[in-house]
């Protein structure tokens, strides 16, 4: 039977009646026009459905196929082909989104750690911050100070090796010995005597790991620097592996006294308690601790004099006189305002008097770097003479090594005693009285100048 081709039918026309053509034997109308309206929809047949299960047809839609078969769909995705893709897309943007949180969440997490790490070196920093008044932030140090060697002595402080972590022990006490000595005055003579004597005490028990350190370290500068003469000396070499080894077991003692490092511990938090009850009250300038700063200054300056004369007990007139040299340089390095992050200092320490602190700090600091070797060389000379009345055991060295060494550690001392002595006199040559004016005026300009 063929069929005729359609015609197009406007809308809203009315179909013809029912006839026999191709109902085939259903009494289906088959009629050559459908009538379409605005709000009617056409519907699909089994696997023909259209892309969606209802699409209306407006706007005069003419269709030129016969009215008994469906429209033609080969190139029409089913419900099936749109889902997988829809789906896919509501994924990805829920994951993208969920991605988005995430990382908003570690920013704001990364920017509270760096924050919390500005505020940790802002409360531990060893100066005083910009405007901050001077007994305020002598008593953050101390505080701070007191944090790091409780943090280190109790295993807190990060995987530092053992033999760091006493060093750097020991350097926050040494610091903290300076600062109450330059407040000496405000605490008072008893409380003064109790606190220096507990620090002190402290140290001392810290003191044989860091000793037996400092005797490697020592030994191999020497041999460095004096390397064509004592590069074919086996005795050098062997040398060392004993000085290793004490060090080994001095750090091993030092670490696994569980009980002495709890109690230095105890006795550090209660005087950090002590320290957060301190009444200082608030002066001009550094009138707070004048007093102990002339006391620092007077005292290296004769003990200056006493190294100065020679003598038998010159080697233990040095070390004496280094000692008051780094607390000066601890107390110049306390009024030096910084930063935070320690890369500014105040405008006012760029010229004029201001920069007589920075100044002080920086000579003090180039001094106790000459005693300090000076004084190493003379403990490790002392061990090489262990026995015939030198401290500690005798170290087995051949007669031969222990002469060369010897005389080597006897020359550099002599140059690094003459180079002390005459950078100690360029430092000391004001008396106390103009030093401490010289100290005031300088932080007075600084504080002027607004930090």
């Amino acid at each position: 039977m063929r069929l005729r081709a359609q015609p197009l039918v406007a809308q809203h026309e009315l179909a013809p009646g029912a006839g026999r053509e191709h109902a085939l034997g259903v009494g289906v109308t088959a009629t050559a026009r459908v009538t379409f309206g605005r709000d009617q929809h056409m519907l699909g047949e089994g696997a023909q459905k259209m892309i969606t299960k209802r699409t209306a047809i407006r706007g005069r839609l003419a269709v030129r196929r016969a009215a008994n078969r469906p429209p033609w769909g080969r190139h029409k995705l089913g419900h099936g082909a749109i889902v997988a893709p829809l789906a896919a897309t509501v994924a990805a943007t829920l994951a993208a989104t969920v991605a988005i949180g995430v990382g908003v969440a570690l920013a704001r997490a990364e920017r509270d750690r760096r924050f919390a790490r500005v505020e940790r070196a802002r409360d531990r920093q060893f100066a005083l911050l910009p405007g901050e008044p001077l007994t305020e932030g002598l008593r953050r140090m101390a505080l701070s100070q007191l944090d790091l060697a409780i943090d280190l002595l109790a295993g807190t402080g990060g995987t530092m090796a053992a033999a760091t972590s006493v060093h750097e022990t020991r350097k926050a006490l040494k610091r903290l010995r300076a600062l109450i000595g330059l407040l000496r005055a405000e605490l008072g003579e008893r409380q003064f005597a109790r606190e220096d004597a507990l620090l002190r005490e402290a140290g001392l028990r810290l003191a044989g790991a860091r000793d037996a350190e400092v005797l490697v370290a020592t030994l191999e500068e020497l041999a460095r620097a004096n390397h064509r003469k004592l590069a074919h000396r086996r005795g050098v070499a062997k040398l060392r592996r004993q000085l290793a080894e004490e060090r080994d077991r001095a750090t091993e003692r030092t670490r696994d006294d569980a009980w002495a490092r709890a109690q230095v511990v105890g006795e550090l938090r209660a005087l950090r308690l002590r320290v957060q009850a301190w009444t200082l009250p608030h002066r001009d300038g550094i009138e707070s601790i004048q007093d102990g700063l002339r006391r620092i200054y007077r005292q290296g300056r004769r003990r200056r004099r006493r190294a100065a004369r020679g003598g038998g007990g010159r080697g233990r007139a040095m070390h004496r006189w280094r000692k008051r040299v780094k607390d000066l340089r601890y107390a110049a390095v306390m009024l030096d305002r910084r930063d935070p992050d320690g890369s500014g200092h105040g405008r006012g320490h760029d010229r004029g008097d201001a920069a007589e602190i920075r100044r002080l700090a920086r000579q003090a600091d180039e001094l106790g770097e000459l005693l300090g070797e000076e004084h190493d060389l003379a403990l490790l000379a002392a061990r090489l003479r262990a026995g015939r009345g030198g401290p500690g055991p005798r170290l087995k060295v051949a007669a031969g090594t222990r002469k060369a060494l010897l005389k080597l550690i006897a020359r550099r001392r002599r140059i690094l005693r003459r180079r002390a002595l005459k950078q100690g006199k360029r430092l000391y040559r004001p008396k106390p009285g103009a030093f401490v004016r010289r100290v005031g005026d300088a932080y007075a300009d600084a504080w002027l100048a607004g930090y």
